[in-house]
């Protein structure tokens, strides 16, 4: 249809080695997607791309075709993608030539995803109609009114990042005059929304910004840790999504951090490899003399 201005109903049906009905509903088909598809009166029926109609051929090469197929088969495995994940690769599919087509198959085939190992509660689900929406308000700097567990905050959105199996928003909080991140799965729209905003200049870089934020206030669960070592020994000895150091003698620390559970906070602190006192919160006090007496009856 690119090709030439118009063809009639039964140009395409012989182009295309097709029905004139299938013609009718393909046609159909490529409207409902949003494709100006334009019917002329007269003999036969013809058929035009209205104004703006782009159609260009999907052509990736190997890599390209692999590295797509690679990203949709891990969407798959975002709680609230599975099924969208799924249909858009077996759509990529039904576009490549036969030898990518082939290819691709044999990768579904040969793949699959793993299951949250960050503890024993399953993934929040994250619906895509939400991040389209906080995308679009991104983009035309539209403030959001939403309850953020529960309670109402007023937000400049600035950047969705995904990091760690969870999706965060970037915000500004004119109320609080500071940015922040904040769980998308925690995030509950309210109509109407907020108002347009003058864009702000970030304070520094905002994936940097979540890593360290989401280690003091974007878990479930957030511990303060005395440590008997330098802050660098303990700065070595973790990673910088996991909480943040401070100093405060020559021998001793303070480690903040936290996790979606209990359990996955004990684990991080036993990985340390370092002696330690929990200072907050109490149930993490209470689940690690649990965990001892557990290991103690394992070794006697």
């Amino acid at each position: 249809m690119q090709s030439r201005p118009d063809w009639s109903g039964a140009e395409l049906a012989a182009r295309l080695h097709v029905t004139d009905r299938t013609v009718r509903n393909d046609v159909a088909r490529l409207r409902e997607l949003g494709y100006p598809v334009d019917a002329v009166r007269g003999p036969g029926g013809r058929y035009r791309l209205g104004v703006g109609a782009k159609m260009p051929p999907l052509l990736l090469d190997d890599e390209e075709a692999v590295a797509v197929a690679v990203g949709l088969q891990a969407t798959t495995g975002v709680s609230g993608f599975e099924e969208s994940g799924a249909r858009a690769l077996a759509k990529l599919q039904h576009v490549l030539p036969d030898r990518l087509r082939r290819r691709l198959e044999s990768l579904r085939a040969a793949t699959t995803t793993g299951p949250n190992t960050d503890g024993r509660f399953p993934d929040r689900p994250v619906e895509p109609r939400l991040l389209a929406e906080l995308a679009d308000a991104i983009r035309d700097h539209q403030g959001l009114r939403t309850y953020y567990r529960d309670a109402p905050v007023e937000l400049e959105p600035y950047r969705l990042i995904a990091w760690q199996r969870r999706w965060y928003l970037v915000a500004y909080e004119d109320a609080a005059a500071g940015w922040a991140p904040y769980r998308v799965d925690w995030l509950r729209l309210r109509t109407p929304g907020g108002r347009r905003f003058a864009p702000r200049r970030p304070p520094e870089d905002l994936t940097e910004l979540v890593v360290r934020e989401v280690a003091r206030t974007g878990w479930a669960v957030h511990a303060r840790l005395a440590i008997d070592a330098p802050a660098e020994e303990v700065i070595a000895r973790i990673n910088p999504a996991v909480g943040t150091v401070e100093a405060i003698g020559p021998g001793t620390s303070v480690l903040v951090t936290g996790g979606d559970s209990l359990e996955t906070v004990a684990i991080w602190i036993g990985m340390l490899g370092l002696d330690f006192r929990v200072e907050s919160p109490d149930e993490l006090v209470e689940h690690l003399r649990v965990l001892a007496e557990r290991y103690r009856r394992a070794v006697s």
